[in-house]
This record gives structure tokens, C-alpha cells and sequence, in this order.
């Protein structure tokens, strides 16, 4: 297979967002009140119940500079059983209390007559906008959120997204997505990102290094990567677990095109699934079979997973408006600067 070949066999889905992935739905609850700026975003990964029917999954580390909750079970049995929520840093565990509670009131058997659940919850720190020390967040704005998933979302400022900066502008929920064409078969990819990180001199556009042009556009000193950036990755592609944790590392390829390096401080983490092989809690024999794709057909899945990953974050910024942080200095806006781009 040549490269031409491989290019003609990806293109954008039809919404360009995660939820071309049949099943995926994402909500948001907006949290705003003086000086709080924050959210929830819930990501629903597939139809019927999540957790007796799982789906293969794997997480991976960047850079483990984050509070997620959940990922360990994740990596260890290689399944999903709930939905994901995103949030800031210090609401984690009322996502957790929420999303437990949740999964209760649609499993009955969860403690009961088969074990506990393993929520998924995923953060970034979105404190220099919001004040996060008020722990805003509560279980019911969870609830709202994944309540309130559907295919359509908002991007940008929005849900878990309201305070977050990225590369020194407004940042937040963005996401896009790819169809990879197999044996005459279309199979999509769609990733959703909550980016919260980056240094805006370092800021590549689609190859263009505007980052430095905007920062000396606004006399800005240079600083260091301190963020975070949530990369939840959705698929219909038969991939096993091992699989996914292959396609998962190629997420950062997609940040380094738009500039990121990774900082010390910053908080690397991605997720990823598969709806097309559902795994029964109550399996009806010990052995059972499933799908995967052939390793000779990676790098399609791969180069979609690079350019979806560098186009959500970019979608992260161009929907986002400005905001005022809590220092009374303007977060500007991509939009602010869009002759240079």
C-alpha cells in the first residue's frame, strides 16, 4: 500500500465530530456564577446498557501529570463499563459519586449480585478561569450531562470546557472525526479532546507557527507547558485492547502538530474504544470470539488518529469565545487573530 493509497482511503465524517461513531453521544452542563467558570461533559460510548454488554478499551499515558480515575481497570481487563466524564481537577470525585450512582439506577444487579462498577471520570485544571477552590460542580450536573447527550454537541467554552486554556487562548471541548475505508467498507474514528495546555509561542496552526506571531502581537512573554489535554478516542473498527493502546499512542503525534512538547507539569491522558466487539458481563460460555483487524491495516487507522487528534484541538480553540480570568486579564480567542492564521 502506498502513501497516495492511504490518504485516498481516509476522509472527515459527515459531522466531523466523535459522534459520527455510531452509539456515541456527548452532553454538557455549563456552571457558571460569578466567579465560578466550570462544567461537566459526559461521553456515552455506545446504545443499550454499557455495563452488562463492555466494550474493548485501553488508556494511555502521556504524561501522568493528572487526577483521572477509573484508567487502571481500564488498562488491566482491557473493557469499558460505563460512560466517560470530563471535569476540572478537584470535581473528580463528585464525578465519581455521580457516575456511580447513575450506573446503580440503571443496573440493579451492581453490588448486589455481581461485583462494583469502575467509573471512568477524566479532569484538567481549569483554575486560572474558574474558581475552583469552590467546588462548584455538583452530582446533579453530572447527571444533566449525561442526561443530556445526544449525536449534536457544543464545542469550545462549554460543559467541562467553560475555564479551560490552551496554548495561552481560550480552549476547551473540541473534537473531529475520520472515515477509513477497508475491503470497500467505511469504518469511522472520532476523537473528542478537553485541552488545557500548551505554551502560546509553541502554537503550530496546520504547520503555520502563528503562536509566535500572536505573542509578539500581544508583547507576551514566554512561558512553560503546566497544562493538561483529555484525548478520548471512539471507534467502530474491530480493534482488540492491545490494538486500541497502539492507536492511543499515536494521539500524541496529533498534539506535537499543533505545538505540544509534553511539559513536565502537564497531564497527558488518553482513552479509547471499540463498539464493534461487545463483551457480555454474564457470558453464556468460558470462551469466546470476536474481531480484530489485521495489524497490516494500522496505518490507516493510525494517520486518522494523528490528523483527528490535531483537528479537535484546533476545534478546541476556534470555538471557543474569550474570557476574563481571574487575574482580570483577557484569555483571547483564536478568533481574535484570525488574519494571521
Amino acid at each position: 500500500m502506498n502513501c497516495k493509497s492511504i490518504h485516498e482511503n481516509i476522509y472527515k465524517g459527515p459531522t466531523n465530530t466523535i459522534t459520527d461513531v455510531p452509539g456515541v453521544k456527548v452532553g454538557h452542563c455549563t456552571v457558571k456564577k460569578g466567579l465560578v467558570r466550570t462544567g461537566a461533559t459526559a461521553i456515552i460510548p455506545a446504545d443499550g446498557n454499557v455495563f452488562k454488554y463492555k466494550l474493548m478499551a485501553s488508556a494511555h499515558i502521556i504524561n501522568g501529570f493528572g487526577k483521572s480515575a477509573g484508567l487502571i481497570q481500564v488498562q488491566e481487563l482491557g473493557t469499558l463499563e460505563t460512560p466517560i466524564v470530563l471535569t476540572n481537577t478537584l470535581s473528580v470525585g463528585t464525578g465519581m459519586t455521580a457516575l456511580t450512582r447513575y450506573m446503580l439506577d440503571h443496573n440493579d444487579d451492581i453490588g448486589v449480585s455481581t461485583g462494583t462498577v469502575n467509573p471512568v471520570v477524566c479532569e484538567c485544571n481549569d483554575g486560572k478561569i474558574n474558581q475552583i477552590r469552590s467546588l462548584a460542580v455538583d452530582e446533579e450536573h453530572f447527571i444533566e450531562a449525561l442526561e443530556n447527550a445526544s449525536e449534536t454537541f457544543r464545542q469550545g467554552d462549554v460543559g467541562a470546557g467553560t475555564g479551560m486554556i490552551c496554548y495561552g487562548l481560550k480552549g476547551g471541548i473540541g473534537s473531529s472525526s475520520r472515515r477509513i475505508v477497508i475491503d470497500d467498507r467505511a469504518y469511522n474514528l472520532g476523537v473528542l479532546v478537553l485541552s488545557n495546555f500548551g505554551s502560546l509561542e509553541d502554537f503550530i496552526y496546520y504547520g503555520k507557527p502563528v503562536g509566535d506571531l500572536i505573542c509578539k502581537e500581544l508583547a507576551r512573554e514566554s512561558s512553560t507547558d503546566k497544562g493538561s489535554i483529555i484525548v478520548v478516542l471512539a471507534t467502530d473498527l474491530p480493534l482488540e485492547s492491545r490494538q486500541l493502546n497502539r492507536v492511543l499512542k499515536r494521539t500524541q503525534s496529533g498534539i506535537a502538530r499543533t505545538g505540544g512538547y509534553t511539559g513536565n507539569g502537564s497531564g497527558e491522558i488518553a482513552i479509547g474504544f471499540s463498539t464493534a466487539n461487545r463483551i457480555s458481563h454474564y457470558p453464556k460460555s468460558a470462551v469466546i470470539e470476536r474481531q480484530a483487524l489485521h495489524e497490516d491495516y494500522m496505518d490507516l487507522v493510525f494517520l486518522a488518529t494523528v490528523q483527528a487528534t490535531e483537528e479537535a484541538i484546533i476545534n478546541s480553540l476556534i470555538h471557543s469565545e474569550p474570557a476574563l480570568g481571574l487575574d482580570g486579564k483577557v484569555v483571547h480567542s483564536l478568533k481574535d487573530f484570525h488574519e494571521l492564521l
